[in-house]
């Protein structure tokens, strides 16, 4: 076979959104964040696996998702159970150079370059942006994304909601959390 492609693995950020499914070996960005839409719409929106877990395990609050949501992460919560923050674990917990192992694990037997974005967090600086372009080009990546968080004014998903986006979200969540499992919804 010369000059040609056979394997690839698509970017699945998007259409993981409209499909409600995995988005590959790409981690959750957060449990609870802000989706920025639509000339400044903003979504406030959880995680439904997470909140099913939450709910079951008697640990879902209002309260939780509020605290969660100020960072998106729920490593640093206390009294989250550790298999939740073992199963839940979001972009920005995992250290740059685990980003870009997973993508390189996944390059080596695959064709076309592997899309894969590499979350800094806000207080990196040129110094971690250089080391990841190095250790990408080491493990033979094709190519690397690095997203600084907070290097945009405007990003489409961001942590911490204002109150009011919170206070509003529970208030839609009472008449519909949206997301139906099984094949008939009855919303």
């Amino acid at each position: 076979m010369r000059n040609a492609t056979v394997t690839t693995i698509a970017p699945t950020g998007t259409i993981s959104i409209i499909a409600g499914c995995s988005s590959g070996i790409e981690p959750l960005f957060a449990v609870s964040y802000v989706r920025n839409v639509m000339e400044g719409t903003r979504l406030f929106e959880t995680n439904h696996d997470f909140e099913k877990m939450a709910r079951r395990g008697k640990i879902f609050s209002q309260r939780i998702i509020h605290e969660i949501a100020k960072n998106g992460s729920i490593q640093n919560i206390s009294y989250i159970p550790k298999n939740l923050k073992s199963l839940f674990v979001t972009a920005l917990d995992i250290p740059p150079e685990v980003h870009i192992k997973m993508q390189s694990a996944f390059q080596k037997y695959t064709d076309n370059a592997v899309s894969k974005t590499v979350n800094l967090s806000q207080s990196a600086g040129p110094d971690e942006v250089r080391k990841a372009y190095l250790l990408a080009h080491r493990l033979k990546s094709k190519g690397i994304i690095v997203y600084r968080y907070g290097s945009k004014p405007n990003q489409v998903l961001t942590v911490e909601p204002s109150d009011k986006e919170f206070n509003e979200q529970i208030v839609a969540d009472s008449e519909f959390g949206g997301g139906c499992e099984g094949i008939i919804c009855p919303h």
